[in-house]
């Protein structure tokens, strides 16, 4: 029996000018036209989360073909502020509420994994792109008073992360911020986006994979043993696909449950390295919107926030001015005496969900085909955890949370 999808239009998923748009070495080579092609596993997707998913397959040892409308890692890769978190938007006492304690405690322990298993990842390959480890400090805010950020403490630290709370006293001393209570959690991580997905799809190269691009799937038809990708030149066939189009919603994303908004970033010119904080922590706030901020690997601070239901790109863009120094206001507030400037200002949308999880599941009635969409802060983290899926689901095995991601 015949299957089809068609694919949505394009769509403008950025705006502005993001600090990873002049990061050196973020070209790949790939092939302009497709007549014929065929493969194990064709992904849709040239962004952050096809480039992990398709190294971890090329890894794996399937042949790959990876197709984008755009020239990869053009999308909404540069958007992203890299933030590498186990900690979801949804804090752990909240999401036990929503899903149950023991679904809660195995999403944020398997998202603690990815985040050691996609470092491990990035190291094996000598993926060059900025990377270093980090500790992050969620403070406490308008969703999350000290009280409510200890039990949250408590809870993590129950079931194996490594994570204390700090009180207002402790953080002050210790970072000179001034807010009721902080958690400090040990695995966390920083990149560049741009180059880190770059650096994944060279590397899956390596093993054999094969890039199209600018090339747009069209329609898509499952077959009974296989399924045909296609283009206005020609058609790729293959065993399994893979939509990772990111904020392009991929089909088989549940309507209602997924909206995409936009969010808000700056970079401020380098700075001396006395002016940052201790540790460089990532650094985030129970609030919503909440502010985000994390250094760079040249003396700069990226910060994000102002997040809003806005959809319409050319409005998304037109409040870029606005929304930047609403960013250096907050970020003003919070590091006092630092003097920031910006130098780069850029928008984006995202995805958000009721839980803070992403979507990663066979497409209804589509069983050769797999769809991929990150949610909220921890896009990346989650792009390993769709990898994990992945090589699993290709091999015809079931992942032990994969329920967690339907």
């Amino acid at each position: 029996m015949k299957r089809s999808h068609t694919m949505k239009r394009r769509k403008a998923l950025r705006g502005g000018c993001s600090l990873w748009s002049d990061s050196a070495g973020i070209s790949v080579r790939r092939r302009t036209a497709l007549r014929q092609d065929s493969c194990d596993v064709a992904i849709i997707g040239a962004g952050i989360s096809g480039a992990i998913i398709a190294l971890m397959l090329a890894e794996s040892g399937y042949d790959v073909v990876i197709i984008d409308r755009r020239k990869p890692v053009r999308g909404s890769t540069m958007a992203s502020t890299a933030m590498i978190q186990f900690e979801l938007d949804t804090p752990l006492t909240r999401l036990a509420e929503k899903i149950g304690a023991g679904s809660a405690e195995r999403a944020y322990l398997r998202s603690a994994s990815a985040v050691s298993k996609l470092i491990e990842l990035l190291r094996r390959h000598d993926i060059r792109c900025a990377l270093r480890s980090r500790s992050a400090l969620y403070l406490s805010g308008p969703d999350l008073g000290w009280r409510a950020m200890r039990d949250e403490a408590i809870y993590r630290a129950r079931i194996g992360l490594d994570c204390h709370f700090l009180d207002r006293k402790s953080l002050f001393q210790r970072f000179a911020i001034k807010r009721t209570g902080a958690i400090l959690s040990v695995g966390a991580a920083e990149l560049d986006p741009a180059r880190c997905a770059a650096g994944c799809l060279r590397a899956a190269q390596r093993f054999g994979a094969r890039i199209y691009a600018p090339v747009s799937v069209e329609k898509v038809d499952e077959r009974q043993k296989h399924v045909e990708l296609h283009t206005a030149g020609g058609v790729v066939v293959a065993r399994h696909v893979i939509f990772a189009t990111g904020y392009e919603i991929a089909p088989g994303v549940p309507k209602g449950d997924y909206d995409i908004i936009s969010s808000w970033a700056i970079a401020t010119k380098p700075l001396p390295p006395s002016a940052f904080w201790p540790t460089r922590c990532l650094i985030w706030e129970a609030a919503d919107p909440y502010l985000y901020l994390r250094a760079t690997s040249d003396n700069r601070i990226v910060a994000g926030g102002e997040d809003s239901g806005l959809t319409d790109p050319a409005r998304r863009d037109q409040a870029i001015p606005a929304k930047s120094r609403a960013l250096l206001a907050k970020l003003n507030q919070l590091l006092p005496g630092r003097h920031l400037q910006i130098d780069y200002a850029w928008a984006g949308a995202f995805a958000d969900s009721p839980t803070g999880l992403p979507h990663i599941a066979e497409v209804d009635g589509m069983r050769r085909c797999l769809s991929v969409l990150g949610c909220g802060g921890n896009g990346i983290t989650f792009s390993m955890v769709a990898g994990q899926l992945a090589c699993k689901w290709v091999a015809g095995r079931t992942d032990s949370d994969a329920e967690l991601f339907c």
